[in-house]
């Protein structure tokens, strides 16, 4: 019906299924930016869906339109109500429009509706959903290597490693089945193999990336003078963010090469699409775990570096700052890169300790201390009066008592006298 529109939810979006009209009037009511779907990949998703194969099911199939959650518009979508399956781990719902001027899709619908009915159907909108994910995650990736001061290729160029090397030749057969993707709206057996063979050559370079950055905290951790700490941090400075870069690519790469796998599983084994998006799902949390473990340790040496150096300002008013600052460009450049790849990131800057507040700080310690040794003194000095005073009492009194004894002695002679 008109009026009705299917949600599907997955970990990263939302589909929005149903006549053109009832879908922009809910996504406008939800303040939920959307994307379209893609009609052609979508149409050929859906296929034969009950409920797609009646007259009008064009404009149904073009109605699709895919939202990208965040933190807050998951919130909003929250609200729905929508269910979970425990077997696909797909949230799903059918709401119906609003009547007349009313606003809101407070309803749903009870029934069959056109894909709940179609376990297959849905297997194949949920892959589309997976496929529009990784290209939004991929665009996101370009936007940030086209931040890096130095172009990428320009790094690579510059590299003579083999794995690097490989890595060049791989994005390229890559880049060039996506292009023809786009343009036949499949992958066909040609083009799956001119590509079977680079996920083994990434995975390597990927590795190859996150040693490079592990070796660059392990000298900043062997470095103890403060001279030699400026002279490694800068280094890391300018290799972390070629490093990161290289991951980067890495990443974007295995992206472009998960959508291009659901393409062809959908076209020769359709029965395992589920399964394969859901390993898919894991594969890519798993990436992203080690590259977050790998960048975090830098982090940290990074920051251990900062304290280093704030500690020893005084000694060294020049050096000092230079370690902060070049530690503090490492960790921006590591929040940037896992905001790029929907890592949490925990960033936390070094201050600069400017050598008048550590001075400042020692002067004040040092009265602080000399204060206290005054207090001390005092109190010792009257301590050791009191003990003298003591002493003297106790002297005097002794005297007074044995001169007594004395007189009493003298008397007693006399009387006996």
């Amino acid at each position: 019906m008109d009026d009705e529109i299917q949600l599907i939810r997955d970990g990263d979006g939302l589909a929005v299924i149903g006549n053109q009209a009832t879908v922009e009037r809910f996504l406008i009511s939800e303040g939920l930016p959307s994307q379209n779907l893609g009609p052609r990949r979508f149409r050929s998703a859906l296929g034969s869906a009950a409920g797609f194969t009646q007259a009008g099911s064009d404009i149904a199939a073009k109605s699709g339109r895919w939202v990208k959650l965040t933190k807050e518009s998951a919130q909003r979508v929250d609200k729905l109500g929508l269910r979970k399956s425990a077997k696909t781990g797909l949230s799903t719902g059918v709401l119906k429009g609003p009547k007349g001027q009313s606003k809101g899709f407070v309803e749903f619908v009870k029934g069959p509706g056109p894909l709940r009915g179609n376990p297959a159907q849905l297997a194949n909108v949920a892959a589309v959903m997976a496929q529009l994910a990784m290209q939004q995650a991929m665009d996101e990736i370009t936007d940030y290597l086209a931040t890096i001061d130095e172009k990428l290729d320009d790094v690579l160029r510059t590299q003579e490693d083999e794995a690097l090397s490989k890595m060049v030749g791989a994005e390229f057969v890559i880049e060039e089945a996506m292009t023809i993707r786009d343009e036949v709206g499949r992958v066909s057996d040609i083009t799956w193999s001119k590509v079977q063979a680079t996920p083994e050559t990434i995975a390597a370079t990927q590795v190859y990336a996150l040693r490079r950055l592990d070796a660059l905290a392990e000298k900043m951790e062997r470095k103890a003078k403060i001279n030699e700490l400026a002279a490694a941090a800068e280094e890391t400075e300018s290799k972390a963010r070629q490093w990161l870069a290289v991951l980067a690519r890495c990443f974007q790469l295995q992206d472009a090469i998960a959508v291009l796998e659901l393409d062809r599983v959908l076209d020769d084994a359709p029965d395992e699409l589920e399964l394969h998006r859901g390993g898919i799902r894991i594969a890519r949390r798993n990436r992203l775990d080690l590259i977050s473990r790998s960048t975090e340790r830098l982090v940290a040496r990074m920051n251990a570096a900062s304290d280093e150096a704030n500690a020893k300002v005084l000694l060294h008013p020049a050096k000092s700052p230079a370690v902060v600052r070049s530690s503090n460009q490492v960790v921006a450049g590591v929040h940037d890169f896992h905001g790029r790849l929907g890592i949490e990131s925990g960033r936390r800057p070094s201050e600069t300790r400017r050598w008048t507040a550590a001075a400042a700080e020692v002067r004040d310690k040092a009265l602080e201390t000399g204060a206290k040794g005054v207090d001390a003194a005092r109190s010792l000095g009257n301590e050791t009066l009191g003990r003298a005073g003591s002493v003297k009492d106790k002297l005097a009194g002794g005297i007074t008592e044995r001169a007594r004894r004395r007189r009493g002695d003298d008397e007693e002679r006399g009387a006996e006298g």
